[in-house]
């Protein structure tokens, strides 16, 4: 029986560090327009957000004008702006600062 021989790799010669690609998130709006009740309904619906969740985040829209309700990568967020103009809230994209 024999062994295989070790195997000599070299290691990179630059110490390049390579930085992910920073997430993006879903900000929805305040508007004059939707009940909150039915804010806290298409978080709920649509992203699967608990009661206490969906209200928390619908409160935060009614009093500080908007709210981040999802974070990922941009073509996510872009589904998640396009699912909320379809429910009828204004919803935009941008990129997180962390």
């Amino acid at each position: 029986m024999t062994t295989p021989a070790p195997v000599e790799t070299d290691l990179p010669e630059n110490d390049e560090v390579v930085e992910l690609e920073s997430p993006w998130i879903t900000i929805v709006w305040n508007d004059p327009v939707n009940l909150m009740s039915y804010v806290a309904y298409v978080f709920r619906n649509y992203f699967g957000y608990t009661e206490e969740k969906a209200t928390q985040l619908m409160l935060a829209v009614h009093h500080d004008g908007k709210a981040v309700v999802s974070s990922g990568g941009r073509e996510e967020m872009e589904r998640h702006v396009q699912a909320m103009h379809e429910y009828g809230l204004w919803a935009t994209l941008q990129r997180s600062d962390k």
